[in-house]
């Protein structure tokens, strides 16, 4: 087969494009970077400054909205989705912004008109932990701003081509939100050492065993989504997305049964070795798509195997080490599905259409991707070790004084903690104070 770079390439003249990358530069920061930030002080209870952080971002994103557009080359227009999606945030940045205020005391309107409401809202449990919900759901939405900012800028996902962008982009980023939830337990120390020392072990749920029902519920609706049964012919790619839910719910199935009475089991890491050989097998029109999906089939296999390796070999079907450290290898698995997950979303159609036209390789580009990936899993890494440190964690994952925060190692909710101040007692200097 001859390779489809020795074709004659069309020139790309990009319009506008340092202004572009730089307006794509300061969205990524102030819509996913800080909002990111501003989560972790949520969920460590520092509501002021969480809620600062969300009025700067709050204040760009209405900006952006009304003033600034991302355009593409063609028709000189921001698509509706793009667009759509920045006006959804700052609605939901907005909505955050008052129940903050509501939060900590703040809401000039509670204040003024219903102050008998004011302190209500202060001692409610609940509105923290729906404070927190929605400062989630910010990271989420600009992550989904950020993604869709690059296809508006260069105009594709357009007509034919739209379901395809969505599948790869909804895809690959439960892939790497997958890579979240396994780094969440494996880093957060008492996570990783509850079923160590719970005294009821037996009445827990593995990691494997929620990995097993996800998969289960996502094959289910993946068999009856892809293809519309009865009312229309079958090609190949519906063949290849209702294959995969049927293997989905049916190894989701067995995967839930052997990880019963708080068992590891490596079903779901198989499941995704399955998953990632279907992948790397996809025929494309062009040869630079089919050697990205192969990478990605390889990334993704490479997560499975490495997820079985861990759970067998290293820490040999137990929650966590004897030591309760992390050990290096537990780290590979989910880089491998941040890996996967980005490459997924980089290779549709359009897209390596695009990076073909510019003359560049598809060794060039997996580099560039890779890139990303590593920079997607330091900011996991790094959210989590922020809240860590805000809750009183070491690098060790000891509290550096038991009473200096109470978490409670006994379950993992939004709420719960409070505020902490170190007071100096006269007495004793070294005795911290909770309030």
């Amino acid at each position: 087969m001859e390779m489809d770079m020795d074709e004659d390439l069309p020139e790309f003249h990009p319009i506008n494009a340092s202004s572009k990358s730089f307006h794509w530069i300061i969205t990524l920061f102030i819509l996913l970077i800080i909002p990111s930030i501003s989560t972790s002080l949520a969920f460590a209870n520092r509501f002021h400054w969480s809620l600062l952080l969300q009025y700067i971002a709050t204040s760009y994103s209405v900006v952006e909205s009304l003033f600034l557009d991302f355009p593409d080359n063609v028709d000189n227009h921001e698509n509706r989705t793009s667009k759509g999606t920045s006006w959804f945030l700052s609605i939901v940045l907005g909505i955050t912004i008052f129940l903050g205020t509501l939060l900590n005391g703040s809401n000039l309107v509670i204040n003024k008109f219903y102050p008998h409401l004011s302190k209500h809202y202060n001692e409610y449990g609940l509105m923290a932990k729906i404070y927190k919900i929605f400062s989630l759901l910010i990271v989420l939405t600009g992550w989904v701003r950020v993604c869709m900012a690059p296809i508006a800028l260069f105009g594709f996902c357009y007509g034919r081509h739209t379901g395809q962008c969505i599948a790869h982009g909804i895809m690959g980023s439960a892939f790497i939100l997958y890579s979240f939830v396994l780094s969440l337990v494996l880093v957060v120390p008492w996570i990783r050492k509850h079923q160590l020392h719970s005294s009821n072990a037996q009445n827990l749920k593995s990691q494997e065993f929620y990995d097993s029902t996800i998969m289960m519920l996502w094959g289910i609706v993946n068999t009856f989504t892809e293809h519309r049964w009865g009312k229309e012919g079958w090609n190949m790619g519906d063949y290849q997305h209702t294959a995969m839910g049927i293997i989905w719910w049916g190894g989701g199935l067995l995967g839930m049964y052997l990880s019963r009475n708080n068992q590891r089991t490596f079903i779901p890491a198989l499941l995704l070795i399955f998953t990632g050989y279907s992948m790397s097998q996809h025929a494309q029109h062009l040869q630079i798509s089919t050697k990205v999906h192969s990478v990605f089939g390889i990334a993704l296999m490479s997560a499975g195997v490495t997820r079985i390796i861990e759970i067998v070999f290293v820490l040999k079907d137990k929650a966590c080490s004897e030591s309760g450290k992390i050990l290096s290898f537990q780290y590979l698995p989910p880089f491998c599905l941040t890996l996967s997950g980005i490459l997924f979303m980089s290779a549709t159609e359009e897209q390596l259409q695009l990076v073909h036209d510019l003359g560049s390789d598809h060794s060039a580009y997996i580099l560039v991707v890779s890139a990303a990936a590593f920079l997607i899993y330091l900011w996991i890494l790094l959210c989590i070790w922020l809240y860590l440190k805000l809750v009183g964690y070491n690098e060790d994952g000891e509290m550096y004084n038991q009473g200096y925060n109470n978490i409670g190692t006994e379950e993992f909710e939004l709420g719960d903690v409070s505020d902490v101040e170190l007071e100096v007692d006269d007495d004793d200097a070294s005795t911290p104070t909770e309030r």
